[in-house]
């Protein structure tokens, strides 16, 4: 309901009777579009309260509404605006009530140029290839929602609220840290950890805390481009450096060292976004000496480790020796899908202390009911298996698609199976513009939102990311043939 005790002002001095001011500015609402046809008013007892009126008073000017067709009564118990009002028709009415947030605003902003947009998803596709997102046909609901009826008591919700838990469930961050521990050779504690909503948070917190504008920030080329895009809020300068199929030049990690004082490494070494490649053993331990020396800050974004297709997979660098210096950023949302934002930063505690400070000036409680149901999963040891399961169906797609791929559009692309992951780094001929592709896939129903990078964005060929985790044989089918027939 409206605050009708400060829009209504009575003017007592006025020689207008008080029941006439009321109707007066009533009217005055309704035609400012601030009063919509149909909507409800108070009733007499309730505005009379409001103002301090008799209610007599309310009636009289309901009443003169009324006679005018402005309002309308039903038993004198509900009143409403009119939907036929007295000057204009209701369609008409309702276009030319004006909004003050219909014009460009007059506020002085930030237009945050440097961050692009993330691409749109209208609702007339048959399949949509993305960046490389977890299947939700496969994701445990009923589990989950046999846990979310658990928890969800009141001896619960007001346990929850007694405390902020900012940094993380505790139940949750203990569960969590086994859990790393076993698949990622960390040796951590609760207090290494704090949670946050997805990893995305995290790398915000992260280099928040580290970058003061002017700084110098070592980025791969290409990069992350939502990483980059916070790098540069922070006024951060980038360095780059390329990015082969053995992943990140170390040995230009090493040139820009011995020549800059860097502030930020941030880097990604399994999977890396956007090309999928993954860093060698040799490059990981010279990387990590290189850390220790020249004692640098690192951001080590490991977002989809837990999907490896290789037998013995390589451990984090933050599982080495680095003196602290690595902070450890990682995702559960690539594990349950992008609708569970559950990201966790792991570094000192004095570091975490500082970050959790950050996060409560944005963000002052988590989700505790979910932390806490996938620490039942943990401990029961379903959310291994479930990753596992997982692993063998993204597996599986990863061949077909590569396979499909290769088949069917050697004209077009190349690419590199990886190692792991949900995406392929599709690099395409140079006859084919990729802007072209995708607009034209649209009108066939397929939708391309996988991360683009056009040529000359330090790039000699236009690319995308081709998720095919989330899309089944059939999919992956129809998706290949809208290209091959396109191009």
């Amino acid at each position: 309901m409206l605050p009708f005790k400060t829009l209504l002002k009575i003017d007592k001095s006025s020689t207008e009777a008080v029941f006439k001011q009321i109707a007066s500015q009533l009217v005055l609402l309704i035609q400012k579009g601030i009063l919509m046809p149909d909507m409800q008013l108070p009733s007499t007892r309730l505005l009379a309260t409001d103002l301090g009126l008799h209610r007599k008073t309310i009636m009289a000017a309901y009443n003169d509404l009324i006679t005018e067709d402005w309002i309308i009564s039903r038993e004198r118990k509900e009143y409403r605006v009119s939907t036929l009002l007295p000057i204009v028709k209701p369609r008409t009415y309702a276009s030319k009530a004006k909004s003050s947030y219909k014009a460009k605003s007059s506020v002085l902003f930030d237009k945050l140029e440097h961050v692009p947009s993330l691409s749109k998803i209208t609702t007339d596709f048959k399949v949509i290839i993305n960046d490389g997102f977890p299947d939700v046909n496969i994701f445990p609901v009923e589990r989950v929602a046999n846990e979310y009826r658990r928890l969800l008591t009141h001896q619960t919700l007001k346990k929850a609220s007694a405390s902020w838990n900012i940094d993380g469930s505790q139940i949750f961050k203990e569960a969590l840290a086994l859990f790393l521990n076993d698949t990622r050779g960390l040796n951590i504690e609760p207090e290494n950890l704090m949670v946050t909503r997805g990893a995305q948070m995290a790398i915000y917190i992260a280099a928040s805390l580290i970058i003061k504008p002017g700084d110098k920030v070592l980025v791969t080329a290409p990069s992350y481009f939502l990483a980059d895009a916070i790098f540069r809020q922070l006024g951060a300068q980038l360095i780059t450096i390329p990015v082969d199929a053995e992943g990140a030049d170390v040995d230009a990690i090493e040139d820009v060292l011995i020549n800059n004082q860097i502030k930020l490494l941030y880097i990604i070494p399994h999977h890396h976004h956007p090309t999928t490649v993954t860093l060698s053993s040799a490059r990981r331990a010279k990387l990590l000496e290189l850390i220790k020396t020249h004692q640098l800050s690192v951001i080590e974004d490991d977002y989809d480790y837990d999907f490896q297709y290789q037998y013995s997979p390589y451990l984090p660098l933050a599982s080495g020796a680095h003196d602290g210096n690595v902070i450890y950023i990682g995702s559960l949302t690539k594990v349950l899908g992008s609708n569970f934002r559950l990201g966790y930063m792991i570094s000192t505690p004095d570091f975490l202390h500082s970050a959790i400070k950050l996060k409560t000036l944005i963000d002052l409680r988590g989700d505790v009911l979910m932390e806490e149901i996938i620490a039942s999963l943990m401990q029961s040891g379903e959310f291994s298996r479930f990753i596992m399961k997982a692993n063998k169906l993204y597996e599986h797609r990863c061949n077909y698609a590569s396979n499909l791929l290769t088949s069917e559009l050697n004209h077009l692309i190349e690419f590199k199976k990886p190692q792991g992951g949900m995406a392929l780094w599709l690099k395409f001929n140079e006859n084919y513009q990729l802007s072209k592709i995708i607009n034209k896939a649209v009108a066939l129903g397929l939708q391309l939102t996988g991360s683009t990078y056009f040529k000359g964005e330090n790039l000699t060929y236009d690319a995308i990311r081709f998720g095919f985790a989330s899309v089944n044989e059939q999919e992956l089918e129809f998706a290949v043939d809208v290209l091959k027939k396109i191009t």
